[in-house]
């Protein structure tokens, strides 16, 4: 089957507005979701680092694992939804995240680090289903040119989650850190929990579907035609809008991984942990804010003219970080979180524009660039194990780099 996540499919089967409108809501409830898990890792590496006794290296397998999986099943997650549709997509991916999250508690019996990482992949697993079946969904509920903005407001919902996380596993796990590696039994059982209910919830909602073409209505020859553009047709901007999400995720989320360890450090302010956590929190609530702030901003000014400004922001931020100490070095690198507020839809839907019939595959692939938050982090972690963690964000100053070049350019080619 070839879906066609297109602004007219969606209004089509939508009917009507508030019906779009409703379907946009609940979306929203899954990007807060996914976000809430993901940014849990940010305090479950420094609660590893220290039970396990681990290097900043090997710390940072936790990410590897985590965001690996998308690499690894992003295309296995398209084709599947391509047969059971997007909301079969998002069932199944609940599912799988709850199975995931209830995987930590054997693993926290066992004390045994393999144990959680495979946890980590399997709860992974799920969220690249829901990256796939909704984030093309939420693009097609609309008109095309708005669809950066409504993204960019899936994302705020989605950096709430991010904002909440840390403080909800400062509550859970830094509270019960005594307990070493069960302190994180409860709050992943909660997931799970809340996970299999959402999942009974969408199972009974109604919602607008995208055109499903049937295979007996696509030729052989109409599907050779597809794959001869996969491979030979792909604009390319598109291989540049996958460099460029590789390495925006891969230094969003380096960034949030050392945060923690790097406001400890004593030119920092020695801070706690459970202090520390409500320092990653307004990194996260930096990200949404900018998101809400996002959807108005690129209603009027060109999206890749507003990327490429707050890439170079972020070079300058970072480039503070590195050479400061103190609450100035602090506040610069939590204020990259505003930054990154808009880059991944801007990415996103300036990527997938004109794909037609290989959005599908297209979102597949964008989806798996989203390895470089396996990838980035463990250079990072490299590089501190090597020349410290604060000389060490030099790894996500390169990435803004190519992400402010690559804006740019495709900002003044817009214009040509």
């Amino acid at each position: 089957m070839a879906f066609m996540p297109t602004a007219a499919t969606a209004a089509n089967n939508a009917g009507d507005a508030p019906r779009g409108h409703f379907a946009f809501l609940a979306m929203t409830s899954l990007f807060f979701i996914w976000g809430f898990v993901t940014a849990l890792n940010d305090i479950l590496i420094p609660h590893l680092k220290a039970a396990f006794d681990l290097s900043y290296t090997q710390a940072m397998l936790v990410q590897l694992c985590f965001f690996g999986a998308y690499f690894l099943l992003s295309p296995l997650a398209g084709r599947l939804i391509e047969r059971i549709g997007f909301l079969g997509g998002i069932l199944t991916g609940l599912v799988t995240l709850a199975t995931g999250c209830l995987l930590f508690y054997p693993a926290a019996e066992l004390a045994t680090y393999p144990l959680f990482l495979t946890a980590l992949f399997v709860l992974a697993g799920g969220i690249t289903l829901l990256q796939v079946s909704a984030n093309p969904y939420v693009a097609a509920l609309g008109p095309a040119h708005t669809a950066a903005s409504r993204l960019s407001l899936a994302q705020a919902v989605n950096s709430l989650g991010h904002t909440l996380a840390p403080l909800f596993g400062a509550a859970l796990i830094f509270a019960a850190a005594s307990a070493g590696a069960k302190a994180v039994q409860l709050p992943y059982l909660l997931l799970a929990g809340f996970c299999l209910v959402v999942t009974v919830i969408f199972a009974r909602l109604k919602l607008p579907t995208l055109q499903v073409e049937s295979e007996a209505t696509i030729t052989a020859s109409a599907t050779d035609s597809a794959k001869h553009a996969t491979t030979q047709r792909l604009p390319l901007h598109f291989y540049g809008a996958v460099a460029a999400i590789f390495l925006y995720v891969g230094a969003e989320v380096s960034i949030g991984s050392f945060l923690i360890n790097y406001l400890a450090l004593p030119e920092l302010g020695a801070l706690s942990e459970q202090t520390a956590s409500q320092w990653v929190s307004y990194y996260w609530g930096g990200a949404m804010l900018g998101r809400f702030a996002g959807a108005v901003i690129t209603r009027y000014i060109n999206a890749l003219l507003v990327l490429a400004v707050y890439a170079v922001v972020a070079i300058a931020l970072l480039l503070l970080t590195m050479s400061q100490t103190g609450m100035l070095a602090a506040v610069a690198v939590i204020a990259i979180g505003f930054f990154n507020s808009i880059m991944f839809p801007t990415i996103f839907t300036h990527g997938i524009a004109g794909l037609g019939a290989l959005t599908s595959r297209g979102s597949g692939l964008l989806c798996q660039a989203i390895v470089g938050g396996a990838l980035i982090p463990l250079l990072q972690g490299v590089a501190a194990d090597t020349v410290g963690v604060q000389q060490s964000f030099i790894v996500p100053l390169l990435a803004y780099i190519y992400i402010a070049g690559y804006a740019l350019w495709h900002w003044r080619q817009s214009r040509q």
